[in-house]
């Protein structure tokens, strides 16, 4: 896995160097942006600004094409499977490409796509209604011993890290299966669930939601007080929101992707909607630092599979 990552990694690395020439053609048509989750939710909120800038950095149009189901297997796997001409392109948490190839039965891997740039940092957390009266993550535990609680999740990675935390207190707890956060937000704020995992869009109801823990290696951006997963575990879900394409690109179109990628993830609407609207940090990462950090991912989401599926 870990060869993959750096094999695709150095691709990019190496095509993005300046005065790399262009297609002078590209793109003569617009280009699909598929988001595997459900409108409404983080993922789909930022995919809509960042086509919008992509498309005027490379003076083209980029459609918005929402393909969920499967935990962002469905949109992953079409995505994977869509021509390498530069007029597919994938945007999704790193997760969503990372960890079905480790744990699951899917029918693309990290060679089917080259990682083009890392554009935004996910707020993962576990959260409640305020309805419910579960305010911290120690109230969760008391909660949980009085009797078994049941929890929205999104896919098999937040499934499988919730259950990890699970197996650390000794609690079970029973998923339910949401197709994101537009999907998510009714179900635990309809009393349908007593908590949930979130990719972030509870930063847009903090005056509904309380968060219990964090789900990512560094404080919520909008709850730094709260715990954190890698405080209490050592381990953490891997954050990064990432723009991917089909592996096998021309080298040229390539290039010019990433110089756009990092130019969109840097205009003054996206890092607005990060900052004022998501609370979620910006990011422009790519090349050698990319390659580095879906290593350190791969390693440990590796961990924590073998722990569930003990």
């Amino acid at each position: 896995m870990l060869s993959k990552i750096v094999k695709a990694a150095c691709t990019v690395a190496a095509l993005a160097v300046p005065g790399m020439a262009f297609a002078a053609d590209y793109p003569s048509k617009p280009i699909t942006l598929i988001v595997p989750y459900q409108a409404g939710g983080s993922v789909e909120t930022m995919g809509r600004v960042f086509a919008e800038e992509l498309g005027s950095a490379l003076g083209g149009k980029v459609l918005v094409k929402t393909q969920p189901g499967a935990g962002g297997k469905i949109g992953t796997t079409a995505a994977s499977k869509a021509g390498a001409d530069g007029y597919t392109l994938l945007f999704a948490p790193d997760s969503t490409v990372l960890w079905p190839p480790i744990a699951e039965d899917v029918d693309y891997s990290l060679d089917s796509f080259t990682p083009i740039a890392r554009v935004a940092m996910l707020q993962m957390a576990i959260v409640t209604s305020k309805d419910s009266g579960i305010e911290t993550y120690e109230d969760l535990l008391a909660a949980s011993q009085e009797g078994k609680l049941s929890y929205a999740d999104q896919n098999a990675i937040s499934r499988a890290f919730v259950n990890y935390i699970g197996k650390q207190e000794g609690l079970d707890w029973v998923a339910v299966p949401t197709k994101g956060g537009g999907e998510m937000v009714p179900f635990l704020l309809g009393g349908k669930i007593d908590f949930a995992w979130s990719g972030g869009v509870h930063n847009r109801y903090l005056d509904q939601m309380n968060v219990v823990l964090g789900m990512i290696d560094a404080p919520l951006q909008r709850s730094p007080d709260v715990p954190t997963i890698q405080d209490k575990f050592g381990v953490a879900m891997p954050a990064g929101a990432t723009i991917w394409a089909p592996a096998g690109l021309p080298d040229d179109i390539l290039s010019q992707l990433v110089e756009a990628s990092l130019t969109a993830a840097g205009s003054e609407a996206f890092t607005s909607l990060l900052n004022d609207k998501l609370g979620m940090p910006p990011a422009a990462v790519s090349g050698e630092d990319l390659t580095n950090a879906l290593a350190e991912i791969d390693s440990g989401l590796a961990k924590v599979y073998e722990t569930t599926s003990q």
